[in-house]
């Protein structure tokens, strides 16, 4: 009881500057809703029970253009399909036999950036710690939305999306780290970014949505690593 405790402290310590760039991003995300015609507290609603910024933009979008449900709901399928791998991957960072309950509630809230802190946790992942980041990145998310359809006109669109660069440097304190340790990490992460670049610009690939695109480029990319650069097997408590 007192590691979960402990843990779970530790979540919302480094779940804190995840929370300010939600708020920041759903600000905007607000902007989008209040265009589409939700109301604040409906807008709030939909930021809390599906925190997802692209899936989320992509449904507002499709509901301001008098799209039906169908198209609403595969969009943000596509769109959000990366979280399938991702889940794939922490559930791996769980100990064995833990239970199911852990598992589905890491799932509703696995974000880009709540998957990379407790990725790069050392060991087994106690589920604490990633519920530690939920409750106050959870909150950030759907509040920014609500304040965004609230006081939308108050900021000009493009400073708040300019505000957005914040989960940049998230990313960057989540992948540095390890690339400066390993030049197998760094050299991954160097052929990502080039042929993340390369096909968003790729003519033939214009029609493909780019959750398409990073599953396919991140399930080629990390199969390649793993059969060209194995992992030795390790004990997931570092021993």
């Amino acid at each position: 009881m007192r590691e979960n405790r402990s843990c779970f402290g530790q979540g919302l310590r480094d779940g804190l500057p995840i929370a300010a760039g939600y708020f920041v991003v759903a600000f905007t995300l607000g902007i989008a809703a209040k265009n589409a015609g939700f109301s604040a507290v409906q807008a709030m609603v939909a930021s809390f029970t599906n925190n997802a910024s692209a899936g989320e933009y992509a449904a507002f979008t499709l509901v301001a253009a008098g799209a039906g449900y169908w198209e609403v709901a595969v969009m943000t399928l596509v769109a959000n399909a990366r979280y399938l791998l991702m889940s794939c991957a922490l559930s791996q960072k769980l100990a064995p036999g833990g239970a199911l309950r852990h598992r589905l509630i890491l799932a509703f809230d696995l974000t880009d950036e709540i998957f990379g802190i407790s990725m790069a946790r050392p060991g087994y992942l106690n589920p604490w710690y990633t519920y530690g980041a939920m409750a106050v990145a959870m909150p950030g998310w759907a509040i920014g939305t609500f304040l965004g359809v609230e006081m939308g006109n108050v900021l000009p669109l493009r400073a708040a999306s300019a505000l957005s660069v914040g989960l940049y440097g998230m990313f960057l304190a989540t992948i540095i780290p390890p690339a400066r340790k390993s030049r197998v990490v760094a050299g991954v992460v160097g052929v990502s970014f080039l042929l993340s670049l390369l096909v968003s610009y790729l003519p033939l690939l214009s029609g493909i949505s780019s959750g398409v695109k990073t599953i396919v480029l991140t399930v080629s990319i990390s199969l390649l690593a793993a059969v060209l650069f194995p992992v030795k097997e390790e004990s997931p408590h570092g021993a």
